[in-house]
């Protein structure tokens, strides 16, 4: 009689936590973001956080949690209650942020799972419009003529767009100057303002100033040209062999959340992404998205700290 009531008991157990997944969600559900308002992280997030909740009937919160490599959002989430209201939006900054710390107050596979693979885009390499500069060929040539004299910005030490020019050092040869800033907006800026060379930048921060001739664009780093900006190559058609580099962007919640859970925000942001609605927004924004299974996001996620790590490594970043 005992074993028979704890196993009804367990069952009971099993169908109220299905329940609340089918139900899910009953009230607001915050969303944090790992970078600065007017990123490309933030600007994605957003688009979103709005349609899914709009398919929710509850609002989704979107929390700008800056810093750290996006790791001061990242340990919010990590420490929250793993109940699906706390959920993280955030680049491939959470596969690079194993190798660029030597301590994080969390363990980027054992502390989170894997929801939702967003979408990617590229960068687009920039400079200021009066530069002389108008080629990666022209870029590369300068480079080489004077070494360590071109200011080369990034969105911070270890973000994609670190990374990005840390491979394209290792695949040109050329020694420029790393100079990190807090985030897109300040170096887009001060490239407008003529005190930094070029940028790789996330293409949805820097397209409208491309388009409005304030900002130059060289090269994109997809695989594949842009349609937002047809005539811009990428950086392997300039001349850059085989080079690649995509920004990517996922959903993660903390660990300890129910599978059936997991599975439910999944499949309803997969639904959001085969949207037209929010493939049209995405596609103004040169980005596309990636849908995958949690399980898949889970392989790629993995995939991604190794090749982070490596690149790290060949260019003698010491982790912080």
């Amino acid at each position: 009689m005992k074993i028979t009531s704890m196993f009804a008991a367990a069952l009971l157990a099993v169908s109220a936590v299905a329940a609340d997944a089918q139900n899910f969600p009953t009230k607001p559900v915050h969303m944090y973001i790992g970078f600065p308002a007017g990123t490309s992280t933030d600007i994605l997030a957003r688009v979103l956080a709005q349609r899914l909740g709009d398919m929710w009937g509850q609002n989704v919160v979107s929390d700008n949690r800056a810093g750290a490599g996006s790791s001061i959002a990242a340990t919010a989430v990590a420490k929250s209650t793993p109940d699906g209201y706390t959920l993280l939006f955030n680049s491939s900054a959470q596969s690079i942020n194993p190798a660029l710390y030597a301590k994080l107050p969390y363990d980027t596979l054992k502390d989170f799972v894997e929801i939702a693979m967003v979408a990617s885009q590229p960068n687009i390499l920039v400079v200021n419009p009066s530069s002389s500069i108008k080629s990666v060929a022209d870029l590369i040539a300068e480079a080489k003529a004077k070494p360590g004299q071109i200011n080369f910005g990034s969105a911070g030490v270890g973000t994609g767009t670190h990374l990005n020019l840390e491979k394209f050092k290792l695949m040109t040869g050329v020694n420029v100057t790393h100079v990190p800033y807090k985030g897109t907006p300040e170096v887009v800026t001060d490239i407008i303002g003529g005190r930094t060379t070029a940028y790789f930048a996330p293409i949805t921060a820097a397209l409208p100033f491309v388009q409005s001739g304030k900002l130059r664009a060289l090269a994109v780093s997809g695989g594949k040209r842009s349609a937002q900006v047809p005539d811009v190559p990428t950086v392997a058609e300039a001349g850059v062999k085989g080079f690649e580099f995509l920004l990517w962007f996922g959903v993660w919640g903390p660990s300890g959340m129910p599978a059936n859970l997991v599975s439910k925000i999944a499949s309803d942001i997969n639904k959001v992404l085969a949207s037209a609605e929010l493939r049209e927004q995405y596609a103004k924004m040169s980005t596309e998205p990636l849908p995958m299974t949690s399980a898949e996001f889970a392989k790629f996620v993995r995939k991604e700290i190794d090749e982070n790590g490596r690149i790290i490594r060949a260019a003698g970043i010491q982790p912080q």
